[in-house]
């Protein structure tokens, strides 16, 4: 656990941020009126059990949410002197943010990433949606992205397919696609849930690298509170679509205050529970 001084304003702000779906007739909320901040260069970790909004939030920060769903509040993204709602900026410059500004880690690659791509390819079309350069320029930057996710041999993984890697190197490459755009926020949805121990060791270590190096701000979900000691700053509990309790990630392991936030710590497994 680094403890760690926040850094100038917020780059992205949420307030009073309110989601609900209406399934066969009846209304649902997911997300009662949450609100917190995220600084530059820290990671944030959004805790909480499934059900308690976490994905929800992150799908809400870059507007994909299914058409049953009903959003208000204001997500507030700024950079230098500019500030805009994310909830009501035009379709032409959402898409100008979606993978540039705000990228997002999902949990399980091969869902994400095409088959029938090389891998590559698929960095660079990533970095040629936002930027009118040459298909070589690109290259260039994919190959440096995928550096930067600690991708070995990178000029011979640039041509492989996503069934020829490994896990970890499948979420590497994600990782690579997310920061090809030196975005200001990444968004990374229990992004070790499908990696062994070791692994999933490699990747937050990796988080934490692109944070100090890259000057990227992370929103991590998870519900592993090892991963929250391990690289988080800041913790926000989630629980039932409300933030219970929020703090520094010391005081939220050595002072909780709210019951579940107490519960969830008393769950983790110890080796006196294990024996």
């Amino acid at each position: 656990m680094i403890k760690k001084k926040r850094d100038g304003y917020p780059v992205l702000s949420i307030k009073n941020l309110r989601v609900s779906f209406d399934i066969e007739n009846k209304t649902v909320e997911a997300l009662k009126g949450i609100s917190f901040d995220i600084y530059p260069k820290e990671i944030v970790a959004l805790v909480g059990e499934s059900g308690s909004g976490k994905s929800v939030t992150c799908y809400s920060i870059l507007r994909v949410l299914p058409k049953n769903a009903s959003v208000s509040g204001e997500i507030i993204l700024s950079e230098g002197k500019r500030s805009e709602n994310i909830l009501t900026v035009s379709s032409k410059r959402l898409r100008e943010i979606r993978g540039n500004r705000i990228s997002m880690i999902f949990q399980e690659p091969s869902a994400v990433l095409n088959p029938l791509m090389r891998i590559g390819d698929q960095i660079v079309e990533s970095i040629m949606a936002h930027r009118k350069i040459s298909y070589d320029e690109a290259k260039d930057l994919a190959v440096e992205s995928m550096k930067k996710a600690r991708i070995p041999d990178p000029e011979k993984r640039f041509y492989q397919y996503p069934h020829e890697l490994s896990g970890g190197l499948k979420q590497r490459v994600v990782i690579a696609i997310g920061i090809a755009n030196n975005p200001l926020v990444l968004l990374a949805d229990e992004p070790t849930t499908a990696l062994d121990v070791t692994v999933s060791a490699q990747i937050l270590r990796l988080f934490e690298d692109l944070k100090d190096q890259l000057g990227i701000s992370i929103l991590l979900i998870t519900h592993d509170l090892g991963i929250v000691a391990e690289i988080a700053n800041r913790v926000l509990v989630i629980y039932n679509g409300q933030i219970v309790e929020e703090g520094d990630v010391f005081d939220i392991f050595d002072n909780p205050k709210h019951p579940y936030t107490k519960k969830l710590l008393e769950s983790r497994p110890t080796l006196k529970n294990i024996i």
